[in-house]
């Protein structure tokens, strides 16, 4: 499946915690499939009133100017979100970021969701997901003539920091973490990557959907499957044995460089153990269709000797497991069987995939919060959610849309969270550890940038102590 509609995004935030880090500044690229620069957006807001920034965020992103930004966080949100459905309204995007599934994209996610905006933009209505963190661990191992690769205090190891890489491959890296920056580098180096391997590219862009990675799997041959980790090349020739009955998204791999006979004959109580297990070297390996794979086919892999054994007999042995649906029936059965323990909430804001879907009652009433612009009509819209996860939110977004206005009950409940989260030290983190470290960094720090940053930090957080 091909896309000639790509958004590549990046995000700077308050801080690394998912569930109460702010973004502060969102940056949107959208190109053809050429590469070719067709619209850029690039928006900022200023802080929530209960969000601690922490200091090293700040010296990494250098967005101090948001303190006294005019732009609220809601405002911000719904220009993103306002901006991503026109470009897609015409045709489905491809939604590029790096590092995206395990931050980006999970930020954008939850600042949807505290401003009553549909969650899933990214991955529903046709539209697809690649993590090009992900994409680059297939390189490194799988197709390293693509790109320059850097290592890591002079190798063995490499380094996959987008920052590292950009400077390696001669792109001036001065903006570094500015969010349309960072777009702007992987943009360029997808055009870098597709003049010395289209084919790489291709690939990577049709399996950016659910559709387009299921229609790969099917097909004749193994993939190399990669990892890096600790700055280490970890590669392994793989091939889909089974997917989960009860949760699709979740896939089975079987490491070709066991000889599936000597699994075949285990137990099934064996065949669950391998389930279970996170080793290396584990014969089965776990991973998720609706998320970017580090997978590349056998056809890609430039270097045919990169396994111990041989194309042909991973070729045949990849015959064996396609081959044995009894096989496949247990794994896929003891995928299913599997207990997931997912902690318990403690706050709204980790509660984002704990309490489901909004009811079509309630969703078609946070359409309408967006539609009206009146206190009267946004209260009454507010008073008849039934949710409390998004009935709350609405009424922080009351109290700081309509401070005036917004009924007792709700300015009582806005205070106490603003008072908690500014007094009390918690997973958002303390203004008490933040002014700390400030000062331990201000001892620390050589240049009067970052002194300047530091020092805008804690008079930000002095007026937070006051307010």
């Amino acid at each position: 499946m091909s896309c000639n509609n790509l958004i590549f995004y990046d995000t700077e935030t308050s801080g690394i915690n998912k569930d109460y880090s702010q973004i502060f500044q969102c940056g949107s690229i959208r190109t053809n499939a050429s590469f070719d620069v067709l619209e850029t957006h690039n928006t900022h807001s200023q802080p929530l009133p209960w969000v601690i920034p922490q200091p090293r965020a700040m010296l990494t992103n250098k967005k101090t100017f948001v303190f006294n930004a005019n732009i609220s966080h809601y405002e911000m949100m719904l220009d993103i979100h306002r901006q991503w459905r026109q470009w897609t309204i015409d045709e489905p995007a491809i939604f590029v970021t790096y590092n995206g599934h395990s931050f980006d994209e999970e930020l954008i996610r939850r600042q949807f969701y505290w401003n009553l905006l549909d969650i899933y933009l990214t991955n529903t209505n046709g539209n697809g997901r690649l993590d090009m963190l992900l994409m680059m661990h297939a390189l490194a191992c799988f197709a390293p003539s693509a790109l320059k690769i850097p290592l890591f205090e002079g190798g063995p190891n490499i380094s996959l920091k987008l920052e590292d890489i950009a400077r390696e491959n001669g792109l001036d890296t001065d903006d570094a973490h500015d969010a349309i920056a960072d777009c702007e580098f992987m943009v360029d180096l997808f055009r870098k990557i597709q003049a010395k391997n289209p084919d790489f590219v291709a690939y990577f862009i049709s399996a950016s959907t659910k559709p387009g990675i299921q229609e790969h799997l099917q097909q004749d041959g193994f993939f190399g499957f990669a990892e890096v980790f600790k700055r280490q090349k970890f590669k392994w020739p793989v091939v889909p044995c089974g997917s989960d009955l009860e949760r699709p998204n979740y896939l089975a791999l079987f490491d070709l460089g066991h000889d599936p006979d000597d699994i075949f004959d285990l137990d099934t109580s064996d065949i669950y153990k391998m389930i279970q297990s996170s080793a290396k070297d584990n014969p089965i390996k776990k991973c998720q269709i609706n998320k970017t794979i580090p997978l590349c086919p056998s056809y890609l892999i430039e270097d045919k000797n990169i396994f111990d054994l041989g194309f042909d007999v991973l070729e045949e042995r990849a015959r064996k497991v396609k081959s044995n649906l009894d096989f496949q029936q247990t794994v896929s059965q003891a995928l299913s069987d599997r207990i997931f323990n997912s902690k318990e909430p403690n706050t709204i804001e980790e509660a984002i995939y704990a309490g489901g879907f909004p009811s079509p009652s309630d969703k078609s009433l946070m359409d309408d919060f967006h539609r009206f612009a009146s206190a009267e009509e946004r209260i009454k819209i507010v008073r008849n959610i039934k949710d409390d996860r998004f009935r709350l939110f609405a009424e922080r977004l009351i109290c700081q849309l309509y401070p005036n206005d917004a009924p007792e009950d709700m300015h009582t409940r806005y205070q106490e969270l603003i008072g908690s989260r500014v007094s009390e030290d918690g997973p958002w983190g303390s203004i008490e550890k933040a002014s700390t470290e400030i000062e331990k960094l201000l001892g620390e720090s050589a240049s009067d940038e970052e002194k300047s940053i530091l020092k805008d930090t804690q008079a930000y957080l002095n007026s937070l102590r006051q307010s």
